[in-house]
């Protein structure tokens, strides 16, 4: 149950939903097992022991998604993939380019789905009522996302928006390896990585390194920043937090200081509730406080007022834009055209749905993404 990353978005003040609703509607779209023609199913699966869709004590909702995927040899791919390259290039008389390419991988893949194995992987997300919180213990944004946008079209509506802050993780770290401390509560500890501007980029890590030496200073004001920082909060948890406000490998240092006296006597189902208070309850103060630290944005609000109606996609004054952009790049995510055009989660989703209607984009990849559909090009 102890979240080992924090990928984290707020909620619209005042929103909320009830533990039976929330199990209604994730039981209606529980995971099912890949069909003989299916690639990847997912759908939601007990987020406990007590054989629960939802786990809630005191407005804290812990949800799981489950997601079963068939997974192919990749030697077997890349050789397919490269005989028929060879093949292609001699028919049209130049080289394969890289859509081509992505084109014949796909094709591979589905040829070959009959010889791949099924494997399943659980993503943990706990929403919190009371303070506005969904939090995803995922390592990237694109595990996250597909949680988000699956939990989005389970409930039928979710504005949730990343946390915005007016100092860019990067910047605020780097302030501090200078200054040679945190803010308030948090304290640097020994894991840092600085990487350079120029277009190389080069990069330095230390583990287990004190992070107060000239050395470090001077390669700061040679011109490199932090990307990743080991940071303490209230000496309770370790984390590492990164440039994209993801707050990985979390450590509760405290927690036998919580546990009963006598393990073998707790209740578990008993057990399970203190330890989702526990971990809820440090969690929520834990980002209010890095928020804080950073500079808050009412991002909620900001995302808001420059939403588009939610019946009309295509109406959307960025819809254009965001097509050209998909079709520039060939493969697209929310969060990455949420990026993009400086928008919310809800309207970048929307999009994206709009374009797969039209066959613009094609159906969502393991890793979150969708692939440009080149054949559609006259579209949007």
């Amino acid at each position: 149950m102890w979240f080992k990353n924090l990928v984290a978005y707020r909620l619209p003040e005042g929103w909320s939903v009830s533990a039976s609703d929330l199990e209604s509607k994730l039981g209606s779209r529980a995971l099912q097992p890949c069909g003989s023609f299916d690639m990847q199913t997912k759908g939601w699966v007990f987020s406990s022991d007590r054989e629960r869709y939802v786990h809630t004590v005191n407005g804290q909702h812990l949800i799981a998604l489950g997601v079963d995927e068939k997974v192919l040899p990749g030697a077997a791919i890349k050789q397919a993939v490269q005989e028929r390259a060879k093949v292609l290039a001699a028919e049209q008389g130049y080289p394969v380019g890289r859509r081509q390419m992505r084109e014949l991988k796909m094709r591979v893949t589905e040829e070959l789905r009959g010889r791949a194995v099924t494997r399943k992987r659980i993503t943990r997300a706990w929403i919190d009522s009371v303070n506005g919180w969904l939090v995803v213990d995922a390592a990237s944004d694109a595990k996250a996302e597909q949680l988000v946008e699956t939990l989005r079209d389970t409930i039928g509506s979710l504005q949730a928006v990343h946390i915005e802050t007016e100092r860019s993780p990067s910047t605020a770290m780097t302030a501090w390896l200078m200054l040679g401390e945190a803010p308030g509560v948090f304290a640097i500890d020994d894991e840092l990585e600085l990487r350079a501007m120029d277009k190389s980029k080069p990069t330095v890590r230390y583990v287990h390194h004190p992070l107060d030496g000239r050395e470090i200073r001077s390669q700061v004001n040679g011109g490199m920043f932090a990307t990743r920082l080991g940071l303490t909060w209230k000496d309770r948890i370790a984390f590492v937090l990164d440039e994209k406000l993801h707050v990985k490998r979390v450590e509760f240092l405290d927690i036998e200081k919580n546990m009963p006296a006598d393990e073998s006597t707790a209740d578990p189902a008993d057990q399970a509730d203190a330890d989702l208070l526990l971990m809820t309850d440090a969690l929520a103060s834990l980002l209010a406080d890095l928020v804080s630290a950073l500079g808050a944005v009412d991002a909620v609000a900001k995302d808001a007022s420059h939403d588009a109606p939610a019946d009309d996609p295509e109406g959307d004054p960025l819809y254009a834009p965001a097509v050209a952009f998909v079709r520039e790049i060939g493969v697209v995510t929310t969060s990455g055209l949420q990026r993009h055009l400086m928008i919310g989660f809800n309207r970048a989703a929307r999009m994206i749905e709009t374009m797969e209607a039209a066959g613009l984009v094609g159906t969502i990849q393991p890793d979150g993404s969708r692939m440009y559909m080149h054949s559609a090009s006259g579209a949007g």
